[in-house]
């Protein structure tokens, strides 16, 4: 594709049915705007306009969920948060796992010694979500927020706008261009926290402006409530609200003397305070501490070269096992300035389409110049500079620049202001509708291809449906996936294979043998997600704790526990999947790689233990280590690295052994790669 079509993107015909009716809608409305006579509709009840806004809102997100995401989540974020809120409504912001820890670990997943296991994200939407699995229906959780964003998207306007003699009109058609909103519908549509997140930078907003305007101080302390609870659940964008906020309670106005101004900001910072002790709470019970993140210290385990996952620019910015294309395409010389504008440009282009379906549309969210519009416009430019320092671009189809999306509210307002403010000579009506038409025209013909991208990927279908497991009448054991998505909306924290169904990775190796051996014997099955659907299917094999030989595949088990001055990661080589260590030291040897990983141990006894490695060519040095404790050390390997891509068997080693685990230190001052290692009873062989 060239460079002029990724541009402009997919212009085409409507390819499915909410296209086509998007389509008769938008001529319907642009035959009103130009029809002759005047230009008059009743207007309804307010209560009544925001019931009807709030239902068709809810109405659009839940088809957007039936239509587009085939009924759950489906990207790896999206699926980590329901996993998380599935613990919340256990009561529980980590949880621990069975022995074979492998078995339960995996990407966005936080694994803690001595087997407890959380998610890499913020608390706030999960705590919602959590409330979902309490009744039942967690994907219920967006279609309410999108019913709270719109009637949020209302007051916001109508603060935006008064004064102008069609403040209520203006506040109106921000809600409707809220309900047309293709990127709008999918973040209150997957269990994405964007949704979550506009709905109170929304509130803080609309709260703050009345705070200003009335002198009240509980409207700033609505919106300190609303800026804690952005920052339990994405911090960055709480930076920019939380600014406004601030600004708009010291700065004051006729209605605020300065004692009132100090008990605005008392307000609003005392306000902000739960959803703060909320995040510091999670983050203590993943990380041990209360101002550690989660992320970072996910990412300090998981991926290279340290450092990789951070705010700010410079060198070693950019982690090359989960964004490693990205960042080879696009961070070569490091994430400077030159990089931050080509990655907060490409978002731009992609946010354009997001606001109104059109990327001209978007364009009116600069025009309005009253007061009140210069500070919306500030919070929109705050978004797009808080998230300059993060290299990542984060977009997709179907999800836009998603990190831009937790503004698209007060640019909806502003776009509102704006079509106030444009063609006076004509009736605000016909300008309205012709405004809404143009949106819903651009989904039908141009936005829309972009959510059926998202619908048809990673196989068109959630990776894990639970109707499967009713219709095969599987109630109880252990059911293997080999998707970070399937067990991740699979998994329920505290639910054992006598209990209910226990949801696991299939690592195909003794991995799965052992778990099913330490979990007594049960039926296991794996999930099967294939083009005609999905299916379960007996899993094969079957381990005593008894079995005398046992093969573990290393890359199994990433994330590794620790790792310092380089990183671990799966690779694939012609022989199959190892786990890779690169250094980031000195190749002299003074800065060696570490990392640590689990051995599981079936049980205890005298074992002959035989690592396998795939030389990568390096020429460095590589050393291996099993042991219980750091300080007794079991058995040690040493080797050089030899030619690219050649496997070696290294000699075998006897040690005894204890369960659930030993523990195997990598060392390298370049790159080794660990196949696997086999444990074989002493006395087999006799």
């Amino acid at each position: 594709m060239s460079r002029l079509a990724q541009l402009l993107g997919t212009w085409h015909r409507p390819e499915d049915a909410p296209a086509w009716v998007a389509l008769a809608l938008g001529a319907a409305l642009a035959l009103r705007a130009v029809a002759r006579g005047r230009s008059v509709a009743q207007p309804q009840p307010r209560t009544r306009f925001l019931t009807i806004a709030a239902f068709v809102a809810a109405f659009l997100s839940l088809g957007y969920v039936a239509h587009y995401l085939r009924g759950g989540p489906r990207i790896i974020d999206a699926t980590t948060y329901f996993l998380q809120g599935r613990a919340l409504s256990h009561g529980t912001f980590s949880w621990a796992v069975p022995d074979v820890s492998a078995s339960f670990r995996g990407r966005f997943l936080l694994f803690q010694e001595p087997g407890t296991v959380a998610g890499i994200f913020p608390p706030g939407y999960p705590l919602l979500l959590a409330l979902g699995f309490k009744i039942g229906a967690p994907m219920v959780i967006g279609p309410v927020l999108a019913a709270a964003v719109a009637i949020a998207t209302y007051f916001a306007a109508r603060e935006l706008a008064r004064g102008h003699a069609e403040e209520e009109r203006i506040a109106r058609l921000a809600t409707v261009l809220s309900l047309l909103c293709a990127t709008l519908r999918y973040h209150t549509a997957d269990t994405m926290a964007h949704g979550a997140t506009a709905l109170a930078v929304t509130i803080a907003f609309a709260s703050a402006l009345a705070g200003q305007r009335t002198g009240g101080a509980r409207f700033f302390a609505l919106a300190g409530l609303m800026v804690g609870w952005a920052a339990a659940t994405r911090m960055v964008s709480a930076l920019p609200i939380g600014a406004l906020v601030a600004v708009l309670a010291w700065g004051g106005g006729a209605a605020l003397d300065r004692r009132a101004r100090a008990r605005a900001l008392g307000w609003s910072a005392a306000a902000a305070l739960p959803g703060l002790l909320l995040l510091f709470a999670a983050n203590r019970a993943a990380t041990g501490s209360a101002f550690a993140s989660t992320q970072l210290a996910y990412y300090a385990t998981s991926d290279g070269p340290p450092g990789c996952f951070r705010y700010g620019f410079g060198k070693g910015i950019g982690c090359t096992f989960e964004h490693g294309d990205f960042v080879t395409a696009r961070l070569g010389d490091g994430y400077g300035l030159a990089a931050a504008i080509g990655t907060t440009l490409r978002r731009l282009r992609m946010h354009l389409t997001d606001v109104a379906n059109l990327e001209p549309l978007a364009l009116l969210v600069l025009v309005p110049r009253s007061r009140t519009a210069r500070l919306a416009q500030a919070l929109v430019v705050g978004q797009v500079l808080a998230y300059a320092p993060f290299y990542f671009d984060g977009n997709y189809p179907g999800g836009g620049a998603r990190y831009f999306a937790d503004v698209l509210p007060i640019e909806h307002a502003l776009v509102a202001l704006a079509a106030a403010e444009l063609f006076t000579r004509v009736a605000f009506l016909r300008r309205a509708y012709a405004l809404l038409a143009l949106s819903l025209a651009g989904f039908a013909v141009h936005a829309s291809h972009d959510h059926l991208a998202l619908a048809a990927r990673d196989g068109g279908r959630p990776m894990f449906e639970p109707d499967k497991l009713r219709e095969s009448n599987v109630t109880t054991g252990i059911l293997f996936f080999d998707t970070d998505h399937g067990f991740n909306l699979a998994h329920d924290p505290g639910v054992g294979a006598s209990k209910g169904v226990l949801a696991a990775r299939l690592r195909g190796d003794d991995h799965d043998r052992l778990l099913v051996a330490r979990s007594g014997q049960p039926i296991a099955n794996q999930y099967e997600l294939r083009p005609e659907g999905a299916t379960l299917t007996r899993w094969p094999g079957g381990a005593a704790l008894t079995d005398p030989l046992w093969k573990f595949e290393t890359e199994s088990d990433w994330p590794p526990l620790r790792q310092s001055n380089g990183w671990a990661a799966p690779l694939w080589v012609p022989s199959g999947r190892v786990l890779a260590l690169t250094a980031t030291g000195d190749p002299r040897g003074e800065r060696s790689a570490s990392a640590v990983v689990e051995l599981p141990v079936p049980r205890a006894g005298l074992w002959r233990i035989r690592p396998s490695v795939v030389h990568r060519g390096s020429g460095g040095d590589g050393a291996l280590c099993i042991y219980h404790t750091p300080d007794q050390p079991l058995v040690t390997w040493a080797w050089r690295d030899g030619p690219r891509d050649q496997s070696e068997r290294l000699p075998e080693q006897l040690a005894n052994l204890s369960p659930p685990r030993a523990f195997v230190v990598l060392t390298t001052n370049r790159e080794i790669s660990i196949d696997y290692i086999t444990l074989e009873t002493a006395e087999s062989r006799y």
